[in-house]
């Protein structure tokens, strides 16, 4: 078994995004460790607020084929690849798979863990002495060190019961 961990993220609808999303995951693969859920800006585009967590689960499938499951999820959330110019609806990116490293698609570790707080704060809580596979530094002290330079994530209770709207 390989520890898979993911981060998925949502301004579309957010809570019923991530709850359907969550749930496929669940179906998929078995129970899911999460984080908290947390809202923040959008980095790089404007728009409403994205709502963000961490989830990791444990699975024996393929990376490659993980890779492309992960994909089909994004679609049966509602995530059309065709328009990449529009928010997605949903985005769930895999982060971490154990301690794999390469620079192919998907590169591993996640540039994004140690980029953007919306990543590294619920990864951080989620699995705080676990280390990163490249720098080996633990997850809770890298937070550390980028929480104090960046703007705070705002905790929120995700609404399971949310409806998806266009």
């Amino acid at each position: 078994m390989t520890r898979a961990v993911v981060g998925i993220g949502s301004n579309v609808s957010p809570h019923a995004h991530i709850a359907l999303a969550l749930d496929i995951l669940e179906q998929s693969f078995g129970p899911l460790s999460t984080s908290s859920v947390y809202r923040c800006p959008p980095v790089g585009m404007s728009g409403a607020d994205f709502l963000n967590l961490v989830a990791a689960f444990d699975t024996v499938t393929p990376l490659e084929a993980l890779h492309l499951q992960l994909r089909d999820i994004e679609a049966a959330c509602g995530r059309d690849r065709s328009f990449e110019q529009t928010p997605p609806c949903i985005d769930i990116d895999l982060l971490l798979f154990g301690d794999t490293v390469r620079e192919t698609d998907p590169e591993l570790p996640r540039v994004d863990i140690l980029k953007h707080a919306f990543v590294l704060g619920p990864l951080a809580e989620l699995l705080p002495e676990t280390r990163h596979p490249v720098c080996g530094r633990r997850y809770d002290a890298l937070w550390a060190q980028m929480a104090a330079r960046s703007t705070p994530l705002e905790p929120v209770v995700l609404r399971r019961d949310a409806p998806l709207t266009p």
